[in-house]
């Protein structure tokens, strides 16, 4: 049976791209920057992840065509497009949609998913980088004990990496347990992607960590034109706008589609901490 949009229309933008647009442009006019996010992840069936990589390619090219009214600027997860079918498949599928996005100035940010991916999705975004390096970014997650490395890495590498906590379940032998460990990780990384990155997105809800991000771009005299942060929508709206008004770069996330459900369910029965997390910003803001 299918539920009613309403259970997550304070975290979800529309089940349509059409009804999301004009959210992605309104949240635009108030100084916020976009990012869209068709839900979905793990397809399993080819014919499946081709008719993904299309409406990925398809928002791409409605973007363009909104003309600056919306970021041209999208998340993708490759577990959408093949990834756990066959990831020379993937990377086809990659490819494609990256050539429309260099042809539209589009930034395509591919998110990571849990560690049985981490590998394949640092692999792919190395295959592809180097021939659309102002179009590819990439998500790591500050609770992985290979993060690390993994940021050298794509620091080395040249592209943007979106640093965030992490929303799924992983073991302790791959992922710190503890939030006070969480938020030391996130933090030391954070300095090094500020040092050594690309335009670093520090993606956080905590106020804790935004306000230790603050403390240091001021202490070590940082621009606030080198990074930005990042939040999801309908999640501390208030705390979005100051952010902005304070003269910080803030982009907010946009999860829009009919796989919503699916998205939320998952992350709900993986981690207790993701149900209390969506409980109390219900009313945060």
């Amino acid at each position: 049976m299918k539920l009613p949009f309403f259970l997550a229309s304070k975290f979800v933008a529309a089940e349509t791209l059409e009804a999301t647009l004009p959210v992605a442009a309104d949240l635009r006019s108030q100084g916020l920057r976009t990012t869209l996010d068709l839900l979905g992840e793990y397809i399993s069936d080819p014919t499946l992840a081709t008719a993904a990589k299309n409406s990925y390619i398809q928002l791409v090219r409605n973007l363009q065509e909104a003309d600056g009214a919306i970021d041209k600027n999208i998340s993708i997860k490759l577990s959408m497009l093949g990834q756990k079918i066959d990831e020379s498949f993937c990377l086809d599928n990659v490819h494609e949609l990256l050539r429309v996005a260099k042809e539209t100035g589009t930034f395509v940010r591919l998110d990571m998913e849990g560690t049985d991916v981490t590998e394949s999705t640092i692999s792919i975004l190395e295959k592809v980088y180097p021939e659309y390096p102002e179009n590819v970014g990439i998500v790591l997650q500050a609770y992985l004990k290979r993060t690390a490395e993994d940021i050298e890495r794509v620091c080395a590498l040249g592209a943007r990496v979106r640093l965030c906590k992490g929303a799924y379940k992983e073991p302790a032998k791959l992922a710190y347990q503890d939030m006070p460990t969480i938020r030391e990780q996130f933090l030391e990384h954070m300095d090094t992607l500020i040092t050594k990155g690309k335009f670093p997105a520090i993606a956080t809800h905590d106020d804790i960590l935004i306000d230790a991000t603050r403390s240091y771009v001021k202490t070590n005299n940082v621009s606030p034109d080198t990074f930005e942060f990042q939040m999801l929508y309908g999640i501390r709206a208030d705390t979005q706008k100051a952010i902005a008004e304070e003269g910080y770069g803030i982009r907010v996330y946009v999860p829009f589609g009919d796989m919503w459900l699916p998205y939320y369910s998952r992350r709900l029965r993986e981690r207790k901490e993701n149900v209390w997390f969506i409980l109390k910003n219900m009313f945060k803001k």
